[in-house]
């Protein structure tokens, strides 16, 4: 077995790893879209949600104002809601879909969403001390920003790099670089800790080790993403 030269620096993914969802994302948006006249159950909306998902294109805007980018990413998320309720053979009215969406993205912009696993805050002030430097990669939005402040998190980071604001997204190797970058580190000084199939791909693209975060799944937990 092969063993890793200890690193100067960590690279770790945000949602599943740092932070997960609260409540099940698939009940969430089952009562979301009941508050609003439309039934359906969780257990339809889950294989909707993750097929919508993952069909859609990746979470990055190039080049956009703060202002133009907040608005993309909404449109973005519109399109996955509107594509997941299409799949569930209950397409959504336009006004009904935007006040849903508008609502989901709210709700998962606050702290509240979210928990934060014990485990996480014990390991970042360990890495900490032991004089790593810190740095989110993420494949979410700028709602990232205010919900690391809030989650008590964003103090043990150097960078966050989220693909909507950077413009690319794992599996892309280039979001790693651009990490790497703001660290100054070299990819053969630092890991990548991630959940997905993409942190695994894109690191390993990036010539960067990748440990592979398995945590024991909660009651009706979900996937990691979210609107």
């Amino acid at each position: 077995m092969t063993t890793l030269p200890q690193p100067k620096g960590l690279l770790m993914d945000a949602m599943g790893t740092l932070f997960e969802p609260a409540a099940p994302v698939a009940t969430t948006y089952a009562q979301g879209a009941a508050a609003l006249g439309v039934m359906v159950s969780p257990d339809q909306v889950s294989p909707a949600f993750h097929a919508a998902y993952e069909a859609s294109s990746p979470l990055a805007f190039p080049d956009l104002s703060a202002k133009s980018l907040e608005h993309q990413e909404k449109e973005w998320w519109l399109a996955c809601v509107q594509d997941t309720f299409q799949r569930l053979g209950q397409p959504l009215a336009p006004s009904v879909l935007r006040q849903l969406t508008g609502q989901l993205f709210y709700h998962y912009a606050q702290p509240k969403a979210w928990v934060v696993p014990e485990d996480v805050p014990r390991c970042l002030a360990r890495w900490h001390r032991a004089g790593l430097k810190l740095a989110v990669v993420s494949n979410f939005d700028s709602r990232l920003d205010s919900l690391l402040e809030g989650l008590s998190l964003r103090s043990w980071f150097s960078a966050v790099l989220i693909s909507s604001r950077c413009g690319v997204a794992k599996p892309n190797p280039q979001l790693f670089h651009l990490a790497l970058e703001q660290l100054q580190l070299s990819a053969h000084e630092v890991w990548h800790l991630g959940d997905t199939a993409v942190d695994v791909h894109g690191a390993q693209a990036a010539g960067i080790p990748c440990i592979l975060v398995q945590r024991p799944k909660r009651t009706q937990q979900p996937t990691h993403h979210q609107a």
